[in-house]
């Protein structure tokens, strides 16, 4: 039984934290729909997670791109069909590449700072102020984060597919030798609308779980500095282990359609 007891005190925490998150979570989603919204703060993380993230994503997905024809053209080589990397790269941006690197980027830069800022509100008690101003916690700090990382990062991702596949297209014309009229014509016949869907539908979802994981570990940060720090790093950590997780569900679940 000493053997066990590990484990079922590994369980047990395991289920009292997902029972905590599924609460915070309701909670959260209740306070998004109901009035009333705090309008300036939605516009400030909007511009907070959208545009202050634009850079980091439109360079990983620019460099995304340009590997992945890469290193395509240098598998279809062995089977003669170079053309098919038009295909490949739009494919594999728009459904998969553009949306996981995206909610990653933004999960590191977006989550950190919300667990962080939250958390240090929460240990210097400035959060249990906020009710003696009448003022709803969750509604005020945490509701606006949530619609806005909804919001933005379907746009965020749909800006990184057309940049990563900009990406392959400058390798595939100005290193491999493809026409660019050819290369375009390609990519424009072989994307249909539900690669785009797809990929926008994860990102809104990514940017939930982003939302929500450094809310909620800012939330119930403890024991001041300390804890904020490590609040910080579980908020970047859960975040994108549940990034990939949902990755693969979303995915099952489209490739079922």
């Amino acid at each position: 039984m000493n053997i066990l007891q590990p484990i079922g005190r590994f369980m047990l925490a395991f289920l009292a934290t997902a029972g905590r998150v599924v609460l915070f979570t309701g909670t959260a989603v209740s306070h998004c729909l109901r009035p009333p919204f705090y309008f300036r703060s939605m516009v400030n993380q909007m511009v907070e997670i959208g545009y202050y993230s634009l850079p980091v994503v439109g360079l990983t997905a620019i460099f995304a791109g340009m590997v992945l024809a890469l290193q395509s053209y240098t598998g279809f080589a062995r089977f003669s069909a170079e053309g098919a990397i038009a295909n490949l790269v739009v494919v594999a941006i728009t459904r998969e590449l553009g949306p996981v690197l995206a909610g990653l980027m933004v999960a590191g830069r977006i989550g950190a700072s919300m667990a962080a800022e939250i958390g240090t509100m929460r240990v210097t008690e400035q959060l249990d102020a906020l009710p003696t101003l009448s003022t709803n916690p969750m509604k005020f700090m945490v509701a606006p984060r949530l619609i806005a990382g909804v919001l933005m990062l379907p746009l965020l991702v749909l800006i990184a597919d057309i940049i990563g596949v900009f990406g392959g297209y400058l390798v595939a014309v100005y290193k491999l030798g493809f026409n660019p009229a050819n290369y375009l014509q390609s990519t424009w016949d072989f994307v249909q609308p539900m690669d785009v869907i797809s990929g926008l539908v994860k990102a809104a979802v990514f940017g939930f779980i982003i939302t929500l994981m450094g809310c909620y570990h800012g939330y119930t940060s403890r024991g001041g500095a300390q804890g904020v720090g490590a609040a910080t790093t579980n908020a970047v950590v859960s975040a994108s282990i549940l990034i990939l997780c949902f990755d693969y569900i979303l995915t099952e679940m489209f490739f079922a359609i």
